[in-house]
């Protein structure tokens, strides 16, 4: 098999190539026989450094930057060094110029800089590879940032992902190593995430309802959209200045009261991700900063994350199984949220989280819920079971936030906090929604209102004769047939041992005809029996021997 390059997507095939010959992956090139590939491109040294990956990724481009950025999620496909680099990937890069800026913003606001904003600054708070941001005073007065998209970007990416799915799709159909992690569903999260983060409209939406989920945390703040001034390309917001959490010098610290605000970063997010199912995915100290009024702000919402209602039932599930140190409640849970794959080892799966919650329970006040979730995935990963994306953005949200903790307040305790805020959230999910109860109480009126009529059709057709219950549940032809087979050999066993019993009461009966010795009726009912016993065993070993090699069939084929 040889894959053809599309002249518009060699560049970036080649790169691709090159980049997993010099991380140890030349098996994957060589399996899919990627044509155009010179020996200059084979032919070089491994490199085992998880950094100079990172500075890799960067040089590709924002596309691999952000592909970095989630596969330092993904502990069940790459070793903890390598995870922990491509967690600090950086997209600083040098800025577009401003009379671009100028342009795009008019483009998509439909008015002059000048019409919309008393000020706007052509020096950008930051640049990154997919946007940089302005700060700018509206007409109102109201201080805000604008966050404009770069030139381009959208087709740049469109372009490298239709490379990776090409790629991507050929390793899953070719390779051993595709089969095993499914590089196309890794691509297709990475593309939904991509997708949502290029779209300021739905990250307005997504400051919206952060904004709403942290309302009840007071020292807790998310910056408002400004929806006139906002859409796909460029987000208009408010403007909280503050600063990093990490970036807090020694006199800060000992004037800050950190443990409230922890306490309320850490019950929000549990909220969140337990009560809500969205939540900020990426929540670094670098989008955590201390306002000049004692707050912390949630910034950069171009990165979320959902759960379906039985996944926060498993993640509750499981945070509580930690907690208590049921390794079996646990492996349960956690299994509840992967997907089994071939030559899943449940023992050896079962086994290893038991271990990790015992270790975890030794830590005691210690224990850091975000590194024992990021463990369970890897060891999810190593037993064949591969685990759901959100697990992996559920354990990372949490690992940021126990840095942020760090940061803020040495001496808090996540798993002590968790302890005492999932009381409350287990109480909540137990509560039925407005929305649920006026269902039920509509299919209760349903139920009462068709049960009268119902009830008379089946006593009409019980006494009719013509009532009928049907069950699909099992194969009902191969059943009978199964059955009319073992009633047809206990009736010739019957059979047999009657003519055995027979021939032995006759034996006593003096007759003048005889066979050996002995009476011929006698004689004659013995033979019929053993002929008739040695083909019925005949019988049952050949159909046994026949099942057998169903059996093996079938094996061999799954």
């Amino acid at each position: 098999m040889s894959l053809s390059l599309k002249p518009k997507h060699l560049s970036r095939y080649r790169d691709i190539a090159r980049l997993l010959i010099r991380y140890g992956r030349s098996d994957l090139i060589r399996e899919l026989d990627v044509d155009g590939l010179s020996s200059e491109d084979t032919d070089q040294p491994l490199c085992s450094d998880a950094e100079q990956l990172a500075t890799d990724l960067e040089k590709l481009g924002p596309t691999f930057i952000k592909l970095g950025q989630l596969l330092s999620t993904r502990v069940d496909l790459l070793p903890a060094p390598y995870t922990e680099a491509l967690a600090r990937l950086q997209d600083d890069v040098a800025p577009f110029p401003f009379e671009v800026v100028e342009q795009i913003v008019t483009d998509e606001l439909g008015v002059d800089l000048s019409h919309a904003f008393t000020s706007f600054d052509p020096t950008p708070l930051a640049a990154a590879s997919l946007a940089q941001v302005h700060r700018a005073v509206l007409r109102s007065g109201r201080e805000v940032v604008v966050k404009v998209q770069r030139p381009g970007i959208r087709k740049q990416i469109a372009d490298d992902m239709s490379a990776l799915a090409e790629l991507a799709e050929l390793a899953d159909n070719h390779t051993d190593l595709g089969r095993r992690f499914g590089f196309g569903d890794l691509l297709g999260q990475f593309r939904i995430a991509l997708v949502a983060e290029l779209d300021y409209q739905q990250e307005a939406l997504n400051l919206k309802a952060l904004a709403k989920i942290v309302d009840p945390w007071r020292r807790l703040v998310v910056p408002r959209p400004v929806p006139d001034y906002s859409t796909g390309r460029v987000l208009t917001m408010d403007y909280l200045p503050g600063r990093k959490v990490t970036d807090l010098g020694p006199l800060a610290r000992i004037d800050l009261d950190g443990a409230p605000l922890v306490d309320d970063l850490f019950a929000a997010y549990l909220q969140q991700i337990l009560g809500d199912g969205f939540f900020h995915a990426d929540p670094h100290p670098g989008n955590v900063l201390l306002t000049g009024d004692g707050r912390l702000a949630l910034i950069d919402l171009g990165m979320v994350a959902r759960l379906s209602s039985g996944a926060q039932d498993c993640m509750v599930k499981l945070l509580l199984a930690v907690s208590d140190g049921n390794g079996e409640a646990a492996a349960d849970a956690l299994a509840g949220l992967g997907r089994q794959r071939n030559g899943f080892d449940r023992d050896a799966f079962r086994s290893a989280v038991g271990n990790l919650v015992m270790r975890s329970v030794e830590q005691g006040s210690d224990l850091k819920a975000g590194a024992v979730v990021l463990e369970m995935t890897r060891i999810a990963g190593q037993a064949g079971l591969r685990p759901a994306p959100e697990l992996a953005l559920v354990g990372k949200a949490l690992l940021n936030l126990d840095q942020v903790a760090q940061s803020l307040d040495p001496h808090f305790a996540p798993a002590d906090a968790i302890r005492l805020h999932m009381a409350s959230i287990v109480q909540n999910r137990m509560q039925t929604s407005s929305g649920g109860l006026l269902g039920a109480a509509m299919e209760a009126r349903d139920f009462t209102v068709q049960l009268p009529g119902r009830i008379n059709k089946v006593m009409d057709a019980v006494a009719g004769g013509t009532f009928e219950l049907k069950v699909d549940a099992i194969d009902e032809p191969q059943l009978l047939a199964v059955m009319q087979r073992l009633a047809n050999r206990i009736a010739t066993g019957l059979v047999l041992a009657s003519l055995v019993v027979g021939a032995a009461l006759m034996m006593q009966i003096p007759t003048q005809s005889r066979i050996l010795g002995y009476p011929s009726i006698a004689m004659v009912c013995f033979a019929l029996a053993a002929a008739g016993g040695a083909a019925l065993l005949i019988s049952i070993l050949a159909a046994d021997r026949r099942i057998a090699r169903t059996a093996r069939r079938h094996r061999s084929d799954v």
